[in-house]
This record gives C-alpha cells, structure tokens and sequence, in this order.
C-alpha cells in the first residue's frame, strides 16, 4: 500500500485548473483576461442571435426569430410571475439580460472544449465559472432591488429597516448582505463543481459514462440560470411591495 504513495501524489485528478488565471494589466488594474474572453464571446452571440432574429420580421415566425421569441415570451411571464401584471413591465430587459446572459454561459461551459485553446496560464472556461463574474452578477441584482425602492419610496424606503419594530434593524442590514452572496455562491459553486466532476469522469473514464453527466450538467446549468432571475425578480418585487396601492392586486 505505501509503494503507491508517491504515485497517487502526482496523479492528474482533473484537467481544469483552479486558481490560475490568465492577467491582463490595464494601468494599475489587473484584471481576468480568461474571463473577460469568454464573456465577450457569449455577449457576441447573444447579439448575433438578436440581429438575426429582427433583421427580417415575418408575421409567422421560424428558425432564429421563432426561438427568440419564445425566449423573450418565456423572460416576459418569468418577470409577470415575481412582479405582478402592472410592475413588470420595466423589469424584463433587466431580467432577461441576467438570464439569458447567465444560461448561455453556463451552457458554453457544459459544450465547447475551451481546453482545447491554449492561453499562456490557466484555461477558458465559462465566465460564471468565475467568483468574480458570479459576484458582480449578484451586485447588480443589489442594486437594482435598491434603485426599485428608492424610486417608488425615496428616502422612506429605509423605514422597512425598522419595521415592525428597531430591534430587527442589525437583521435586515444583515439580509441585504446575504442575498448577493447567496446569489453569486450558489451559481459559482454549482458551475465549478459540474465542471470538475465532469472532468474527473472524462480522465477515469473517458467514453460513455460522462455523456449522462454531461446532460445533466446542461440540464442543471438552465435551472441555476432560471434561479438566479427567478430570485432577482422576487428581491425587485420585495422592494416594491407595500409602497403603493397598485401591489395590492398582485398574488
């Protein structure tokens, strides 16, 4: 048993790498280079997707305009759901950045082998595979939830800090730091644990049996995108309930 000691010491458990990224220094700003690759990568084809699907409008959708559509029908009812008929409308581009942003990525990382292009140190990989990108995501679900209450309350927006009574205020200061980081760890943590399983699977045993994890990896990373809006939608719409009559119709 000791003989294979020195052999477990340096054997490959995975292909993917954590904790070493490519840097790019911007002035006095270094910033992730592997990261930011990537992102442009899936924003150019969520553009690519929306050009193509409005630069020929037909009454009776196909192809790329009939999936868009159903895309933006699917954000649209996802939105009405947290938001209510009369407070959703503003919020759907929002929304559906977030996830449309967040299912492409996580799907670029379940089906294209960035490892197969070689960086100077670390790897491609999909950007919420990034505590950065999950955690910026997560801070502009912050801000937006803010910017719903300061613009229907204003400054009586704190008021729901010390309600029902001033002893909860340590609590509720506490809640607005939790939610970000509920949202960026979950989402970080699932994409990075489906990526190393999967390349553990794919070294042990390189043909059929990571095919059944890989479509749940793909099957997971669309759930992990529609919780993340699904809970940006529900802090926007805690933020605006009860400052105005117009929530008092929404179930």
């Amino acid at each position: 048993m000791l003989s294979f000691l020195p052999t477990l010491n340096v054997l490959p458990l995975a292909s993917l790498e954590v904790g070493h990224h490519l840097y790019w220094q911007i002035g006095n700003l270094k910033v992730h280079g592997q990261v930011f690759i990537v992102s442009w990568i899936v924003i150019g084809i969520l553009l690519i997707a929306s050009f193509a699907a409005t630069r020929n409008i037909q009454r009776v959708p196909q192809g790329i305009q009939n999936l868009m559509e159903y895309a933006l029908e699917f954000v649209r009812e996802l939105a009405k759901g947290q938001l209510g008929e009369k407070e959703y409308r503003p919020w759907v581009p929002f929304i559906g950045t977030l996830f449309l942003f967040i299912f492409v990525s996580n799907w670029s990382g379940a089906l294209v082998p960035w490892k197969l292009i070689k960086l100077p140190e670390g790897e491609l990989a999909a950007p919420t595979n990034d505590i950065n990108t999950t955690v910026a995501l997560a801070l502009l679900v912050s801000l937006a939830y803010f910017y719903a209450g300061f613009s229907r309350k204003g400054l009586g927006y704190f008021a729901k800090y010390v309600q029902p009574t001033p002893v909860l205020l340590p609590i509720a200061i506490l809640e607005d730091f939790t939610k970000p980081l509920s949202l960026s760890f979950r989402l970080f943590g699932n994409i990075l644990a489906d990526e190393l399983v999967v390349a553990v699977l794919v070294l042990l045993v390189p043909l059929f049996v990571p095919l059944p994890v890989m479509l749940l990896g793909l099957f997971t990373s669309a759930i992990q995108a529609l919780v993340f809006a699904t809970l940006a939608g529900a802090y926007i719409h805690e933020a605006l309930e009860g400052h105005g009559e117009e929530h008092e119709e929404h179930a």
